[in-house]
Parts: structure tokens; C-alpha cells; sequence
């Protein structure tokens, strides 16, 4: 029933776990989904965003080529200016008109020039400030990503590690499935045999019971025939007949001394301790023996200490001898233990010890208290502890003159009446319950009074460790007399009743009585065995039914071994064919990572080629000044062509992504079947488990039930043939005692016919001589 309720708390904690990872799973699905629409939202952003800087760099390129045609002008010019100039001081002769004219045309230029410059440096801080915000936010973005894709990554394995364990989960319900299994099979097989038994117990007790009733009738026929009067119904003739020998008796009476016994020696050696580490306090508190000389009154108090193995080592011995006189083949009653008298004895001189001891305890303890740095609690403490020092003292006298009482009558007979017995027995045993608390209320004394001790400043290590040895020998010594208390409460009713008695009768049994009873039973066990036929050898019951039982198990544990080897078979097949699945699983997806990994590297090869041929067309474009407008439509075809490109890489990544996407989505769908799955069996082996830990509580409830009934049958054919077998013995005895009484009848009755014979004879002899005269 244990292992049931073991595996019914497992079950209910693996569900518990299995539902709350189950909407940790959840969870963690709509995070990864949530994930994966921002991070698919920042891709689409950092595309726009790639896509507008782009149009800038462009922008940027056609406003670069155009500053420099501006600057190439405005060179120009100048060097026309200058040629002008010079032309103009050869010739000041000439007309101011046309000079005039040149002035005008040089101022248009020049502020022509300024406007072109200013708006040259506008474009040229528009443009780097775009450039900036746009690296900023390319920056955030990727780091955005990144943290991104490392959450995907963990989400991933926290998956992973749900998956694998739902299916070690599932493995360890099969293994307890199959257990149980077996388990149930066994304890089916156990039920039915325990059913045969009880019918077989049952046929046994109706067999006893008829012949019970024949012997019975058979019985009371004789003794109506044979039995001139009943010998039970007077007290005093009853007192008379030789008791019963009640083994069942002794062998209880034998294992209650033994368990006393250790009660006793645990008691012993607690005593031991705690009058040992009394003397080595003695020698180290109030003065420390190994500095100062302690006083005259605790050194004579540490002498008598030192005695206590002389009177505590004689209990243990006397309960011993005690215990080894109860034997199967001897009568415990309270006037044949004779060894009680001697345990009795002990317990006195010890007692005694006890009182001689009491005056030195009490004025050690008043010594202590007048010792330096003394506090009025730990003063408080030691008038307890003397007030329960008086107290085990008073309790010890107490529980020896019960004991005395108890070895008087082996001693002397009819010394304590047959109604005085069990109260002593009683008062015996609530003196143990006193002693137990006495000694509690001292351990409990002792232990406040060592917590003030240590408290004190003078206090040293040596002085602490003996306090804990005599708070450690007070806790063994209080556990102790609990247990002896305990039991000899729980033992009253063996104590208190009659043993042995004739039946019908109250009446104690004496030696005497003891001594007829164990030569009766020595004279019936000589007979039974003179009487004892050998009998041919034979399989014995108990041994054929251990052979069938254990035939049966080795055919059903074969029949459910072959069984399991089928199901391991059908699974190791199936596991090769989802291994093989994954294999091949594992083998596409290399090759489509390769070819992805392939596919980058080209399209960044592609990317690099042609992002490093911009500047070399606008090199070109600025060593050739002759040809400015051919180079000015070249550039224009090369940046379509860059943009073409870029337009198709553009494709390529999306498509890219767009696979990835579609391949995460379906393994992300495979894994949601799959945890469908294990839920499923989960549930449903949690089901199969509960109605098998359910039939399980049911046989075992069944089990004990018929186990219960074959007890009581066994007890009851066991009383039966108790009975049976007294009766006999009574039946037997009275008969023999019959047997010699008409015997000695008939002697009486032959003797008083050969009186009457002679008298015949004489008084007819004596009548001729008569007639004679």
C-alpha cells in the first residue's frame, strides 16, 4: 500500500509539472511567434531603411558629379578671365564698353559661383548628418536583431528540453505501467492461492468441528457411565487436581522477561553514566580538584560514587538470573521464581545506596550555591534539583517495597492474598510512571541549570563537556524508565492474571502442585513419544505448496517476460524506423545549409564586386576632363546597373528569407503535433496508472481481508485443538483415576464376599455341631 500511494503522489506531481510546463510551453509559443512578426517587422524597417540610404548615396554621387562639372566650370572661367584679362591691359586703348561688358558678365559668375558653393556645403551637411542617423540606426537595429535571434535561440532549447523530457516522462510511466502490471499478476496469483487456502482452512475447521462434536458425545457418554461424581464442583476438592501445564504461558512470560531485561540493562548503564559523570563534576565544580583541593564533604561524596558499579552492576545480573530461570519446561508464578528474591535484594541494597548518597548531594548542591559569581536563578535551580533529588529517592523506596511484596511469596506461601496480588502490581506500576516523571522534571532541571552555567564567566570547557555527558546520561536515563513504564503498563493484564489454576478455580498454585504438574508432563511427553509411529518419508505440505507456487510464478513470470521481450521488440523497430526518419531529416537540411552557406557567399562576392565599382567610375570620370559628358552618361548607366543589382539581391534575400521562415514555421508545427502527441499519451497513461494503483488498492485490500480470515481461522483451529488436546488430558486422567478406583472397588467387594463366604461356612458348621448335640 505504501509503494500505491508512493506512485499516486509521483503521478500527481508529474501531472502537476506536466501542466504547468504545458503553459510555460504556451507561452513560450506566443513569445516565439511574437518574436519572430518584430523580428520580421525590423528586417522589412531595416530594408526601407537600406533602400532610402541607397537613393541618398545615389543623390549623393550625382551631386558630388555635378560639383565637380560646377568646379570644372568655374575654372574654366577663371582661366578665361584671366586670358581676358591679360588681352584687356595690352590693349586699354580700345573701347570701355566691351570691358565694361566683361566686369559685368565676371560678377555674374562669381555670385553664380558663391551660390553654387553654399549650396554644395548645405548638401554636403544634409548628407552627413543622414549618414549618421542612418549608421545609428542600422547599429540599433542589428543589435536588436541579434538579441532577437540569441531569444529564438533559447526559446528553441527550452523546446528542445520540454520535448525530452515529456518523453523520459512518458518512458518512466511505461516502466511503472509494466511494473504495476506485474505486480497486480502477482498479487491476483497471491489472492487466489490465499482464496484455496481459506477454503482448505475452512474444510479443515468443519472436519474439526465434527470431530469435536464426536468426542464430545463420546466423552459425555463415558463420563456419564464411568464418573461416579463431578470433582470441579466443590472449590475445595477442585483446589486438589494438578493444574494444566499452559506453555503458551511460559513462552509469554519468557519473551516479557526478555524484553525487561534489555529495559533493564539500558536503565543500568544509563544509572552508570549518570553517577560517573556526577563524581567527575563533582571534581570540577564549585573548585577544580586538578588546582585547589575540593572540601572534605564532595570528596566523601566522590568516594561513594565511585561505588556505584558494587550496587548498580547487580540488577542488571540479578534480572539476568531471573530471566534465564524462565524456561519452556518450568512454572512462573510468584512462588516458584525463586530468583525474584535475589533481584529483590539487590534493588534494596541499591535503594539504599540511594539514601546513603541523598545528604551528600544536597549539601553539594548548597555548595554550589555559596560558591563566588553564583546568581540567584542558578541558587533557584539547585533547590530543585535537591527537591527532586528527595523526590527519586522517596519514588526508589517506594517501588522496593512493592518488589518486596512481589518476592515474598516464593519465599513463604499465602504471604500476600490472591486479591492483594494485582493491586501491587498496579501500585508497581504507577510507580514507575512516578519515577519516569521525577527523573524528566531533574533532566529538565539540570538542563535551565546549565544554561545559567555557561552564562557564568568561570565557566570552562572541561566543566561544559560534563554537563553535556550528564544532560546526555539524564536523557538516556529518561528515556529509559519511559519505556519500562510503558511496558509494564501495556503488560499489566499478563502480570495480573492467573497462570495457572485448575479449572473452574481460583486458587494459587503451590511448589508442590509445580512439581506434580512438570513430572505429569515429562511422563505424557515419554508416552507420546514411546507411543510415536514413524511415518514414510514424504514431500512435506508446506514444501509442495512452495514448489506449486513457485512452478506457477516461473510459468506466469515467463509468460508476461515474453511478453515484455515482444513490446521492446515492437519498440526498438519502431525507434530504428524514426531514427532512420531523423537521419535522413539531418542529412537534407546539411545540404540545404551548404547551399544556403553557398548561396551568401556568392551573393556577398556579388555584393562587394559591385559595390567597389562605383568609385572606380567616378575616378575615371574625374581623370578625363575633355570627356565630361560621355563620362557623365556612363556613370548614369553604371548606377543603373548598380541598381539592378541591388534590386535582385533585394529578391534573392527575401526569397532566402521567406524559405527560412516557411521552414521554422513548419518545424515549429511539427513540434506543436508532437507535444500534442505526448500529451495525449501522457493523459492517457495517467489514466492507466490511476486504474491500476486503484485495482491495485483493491487486491491489496482483498489480500488483507483474506489474510485477516486465515489468521482467525489458524487462531481458532489453534484453540480448538488447545482444547481438544486439554480435555483429553483432563478426560485421560480422570479416567485412569476410575480406572484404579473401581480396581480398589472391586478388591473390596471380592474381599467382602470371601467374608461373607467364610461367615457362611462357620455359622453352617456351627449349626450341625448344634444339631449334632
Amino acid at each position: 500500500m505504501a509503494n500505491v500511494t508512493d506512485l499516486q503522489t509521483k503521478y500527481s506531481k508529474l501531472a502537476q509539472e506536466y501542466s504547468k510546463l504545458r503553459a510555460q510551453n504556451q507561452v513560450l509559443k506566443k513569445g516565439v511567434v511574437d518574436e519572430q512578426a518584430n523580428s520580421a517587422s525590423f528586417k522589412e524597417q531595416l530594408k526601407q531603411r537600406d533602400q532610402s540610404l541607397r537613393k541618398q548615396e545615389q543623390e549623393m554621387d550625382s551631386l558630388s558629379f555635378r560639383n565637380q562639372q560646377l568646379a570644372k566650370r568655374v575654372e574654366l572661367l577663371q582661366e578665361e578671365l584671366a586670358v581676358r584679362e591679360a588681352k584687356g591691359k595690352k590693349g586699354k586703348s580700345k573701347a570701355d564698353s566691351p570691358s565694361q561688358h566683361s566686369l559685368d558678365t565676371q560678377r555674374v559668375f562669381d555670385e553664380d559661383l558663391q551660390k553654387k558653393i553654399e549650396e554644395n556645403e548645405r548638401l554636403h551637411i544634409q548628407f552627413y548628418e543622414a549618414d549618421e542617423h542612418h549608421r545609428k540606426q542600422e547599429a540599433e537595429l542589428t543589435t536588436r536583431l541579434q538579441d532577437l535571434e540569441k531569444d529564438s535561440e533559447q526559446h528553441q532549447a527550452v523546446v528542445d528540453g520540454l520535448t525530452t523530457k515529456y518523453m523520459e516522462t512518458i518512458e518512466r510511466l511505461e516502466r511503472d505501467k509494466a511494473r504495476l502490471e506485474l505486480k497486480t499478476q502477482t498479487l491476483e496469483m497471491e489472492a487466489k492461492e490465499c482464496r484455496m487456502r481459506t477454503e482448505e482452512c475452512q474444510q479443515q475447521v468443519r472436519r474439526c468441528q465434527s470431530e469435536l462434536n464426536s468426542h464430545v458425545k463420546q466423552s459425555s457418554s463415558v463420563i456419564q457411565e464411568k464418573v461416579p461424581f463431578n470433582d470441579t464442583e466443590f472449590g475445595d476438592y477442585n483446589s486438589l487436581n494438578v493444574p494444566a501445564h499452559n506453555r503458551r504461558h511460559q513462552l509469554k512470560a519468557r519473551d516479557v522477561a526478555g524484553q525487561a531485561l534489555s529495559f533493564i540493562q539500558d536503565l543500568v548503564a544509563a544509572l552508570l553514566n549518570f553517577h560517573s559523570y556526577t563524581e567527575q563534576r563533582v571534581h570540577i565544580y564549585p573548585l577544580d580538584s586538578s588546582i585547589e583541593p575540593i572540601s572534605p564533604l564532595n570528596q566523601k561524596f566522590s568516594q561513594y560514587l565511585h561505588e556505584n558499579a558494587a550496587y548498580v552492576r547487580p540488577l542488571e545480573e540479578g534480572f539476568l538470573q531471573l530471566h534465564q530461570s524462565i524456561t519452556e519446561d518450568t512454572v512462573t508464578v510468584l512462588e516458584t521464581v525463586v530468583k525474584l528474591k535475589s533481584f529483590a535484594d539487590n534493588f534494596s541494597s541499591y535503594t539504599n545506596f540511594l539514601q546513603k548518597i541523598l545528604p551528600y548531594q544536597l549539601k553539594s548542591l548548597e555548595e554550589e550555591c555559596n560558591a563566588p559569581l553564583g546568581t540567584a536563578a542558578l541558587t533557584a535551580k539547585n533547590q530543585e534539583l535537591q527537591t527532586d533529588m528527595k523526590k527519586v529517592t522517596s519514588v526508589f523506596e517506594k517501588l522496593q517495597s512493592y518488589i518486596k511484596l512481589l518476592a515474598l511469596p516464593s519465599v513463604r506461601q499465602n504471604a500476600i492474598p490472591e486479591s492483594s496480588t494485582s493491586a501491587v502490581f498496579t501500585q508497581l506500576a504507577a510507580g514507575l510512571h512516578s519515577l519516569h516523571d521525577a527523573i524528566k522534571e531533574m533532566s529538565k532541571h539540570y538542563n535551565q541549570k546549565a544554561t545559567l552555567e555557561q552564562e557564568l564567566p568561570t565557566t570552562t570547557q572541561k566543566l561544559c563537556t560534563t554537563t553535556e555527558c550528564l544532560l546526555g546520561s539524564l536523557g538516556s536515563l529518561t528515556s529509559s524508565t519511559g519505556k519500562i513504564a510503558t511496558f509494564f503498563s501495556n503488560n499489566l493484564d499478563f502480570f495480573t492474571s492467573a497462570g495457572y489454576s485448575p479449572r473452574g478455580c481460583k486458587v494459587a498454585l503451590n511448589p508442590l502442585q509445580a512439581e506434580s504438574m512438570l513430572a505429569n508432563k515429562k511422563k505424557a511427553a515419554a508416552y507420546i513419544h514411546a507411543i510415536k509411529q514413524d511415518r514414510p518419508q514424504s514431500v512435506p505440505y508446506r514444501d509442495a505448496l512452495s514448489n506449486r507456487r513457485i512452478l506457477t510464478s516461473s510459468t506466469e513470470s515467463r509468460e508476461g517476460l515474453t511478453q515484455q521481450v515482444q513490446q521492446s521488440q515492437e519498440k526498438i523497430a519502431r525507434l530504428e524506423q524514426e531514427k532512420e526518419h531523423w537521419l535522413l531529416e539531418a542529412q537534407l537540411g546539411k545540404v540545404r545549409l551548404e547551399k544556403e552557406n553557398q548561396r551568401i557567399a556568392d551573393l556577398e562576392t556579388q555584393l562587394a564586386t559591385a559595390l567597389g565599382g562605383s568609385p572606380n567610375g567616378q575616378a575615371a570620370a574625374a581623370s578625363t576632363l575633355s570627356e565630361s559628358h560621355e563620362e557623365a552618361e556612363r556613370e548614369h548607366k553604371t548606377a543603373g546597373k548598380e541598381t539592378a543589382l541591388c534590386a535582385s539581391l533585394m529578391g534573392d534575400e527575401e526569397s532566402r528569407e521567406q524559405l527560412i521562415k516557411t521552414h521554422y514555421m513548419a518545424r515549429v508545427g511539427e513540434l506543436t503535433t508532437q507535444l500534442q502527441i505526448s500529451d495525449s499519451k501522457a493523459v492517457h497513461f495517467h489514466s492507466e496508472c490511476r486504474a491500476l494503483a486503484k485495482r491495485l488498492a483493491i487486491s491489496e485490500k482483498s489480500r488483507e481481508a483474506l489474510s485477516e480470515e486465515v489468521r482467525l481461522a489458524n487462531q481458532n483451529i489453534t484453540r480448538l485443538q488447545d482444547e481438544l488436546t486439554t480435555t483429553k488430558r483432563s478426560y485421560e486422567d480422570q479416567l485412569s483415576m476410575m480406572s484404579d478406583h473401581l480396581c480398589s472397588m472391586n478388591e473390596t467387594l471380592s474381599k467382602q464376599r470371601e467374608e461373607i463366604d467364610t461367615l457362611k461356612l462357620g455359622s453352617k458348621g456351627n449349626a450341625k455341631k448344634n444339631k449334632g448335640r
